[in-house]
């Protein structure tokens, strides 16, 4: 398991964008906490894991939204750059960290996530992994789909999941 310590104050933005607002939480160091399609920010700090939720929030800017405009303005790579901060076990960072690393317009299956992580037989720690991702956008869950190619579920809805990926296959 990785060490973490919690956020003292993070950042709060709420962009509108084709899909809906979307909001940002990051830290001090312009790291993404937590992100979603919502404007409460309560639903997206319970996803951030216990040890990361900052004890204040205040209302800014942050560097993501800049990310953001970006992808949604046909630039779907710009949100590889923007830092994330996450707690896990190994297997999860690991995970994370892969994710960032489909392409965009290429989903995975479940199967092939799982493959990428060295577990071809895992599909189902695969989907947990995907569950389990605070920063979504930005650690790019959506790109991972159900084995037989549906949508299967997302946090955030999928009609969401369905406009991001073929925003990706544009």
């Amino acid at each position: 398991m990785t060490t973490a310590t919690a956020t003292a104050t993070a950042t709060v933005q709420t962009v509108a964008t084709p899909d809906g607002p979307f909001t940002i939480v990051s830290d001090e160091d312009e790291r993404v906490l937590a992100s979603g399609w919502t404007s409460d920010v309560a639903d997206l700090i319970v996803r951030a894991h216990a040890s990361l939720r900052p004890a204040q929030l205040v209302t800014g800017t942050t560097g993501a939204a800049d990310a953001v405009a970006a992808y949604y303005s046909g630039d779907v790579a710009a949100i590889t750059a923007v830092p994330v901060r996450q707690h896990g076990t190994a297997l999860q960072v690991q995970g994370w960290a892969a994710l960032r690393r489909i392409e965009p317009g290429a989903p995975l299956s479940y199967t092939g996530f799982a493959t990428l992580l060295g577990k071809p037989t895992a599909a189902r720690v695969a989907a947990s992994i995907c569950a389990r991702n605070a920063p979504a956008l930005f650690v790019p869950c959506h790109r991972v789909l159900r084995n037989d190619g549906s949508l299967g579920g997302f946090a955030w809805g999928t009609p969401v999941k369905e406009a991001l990926l073929e925003r990706e296959r544009a």
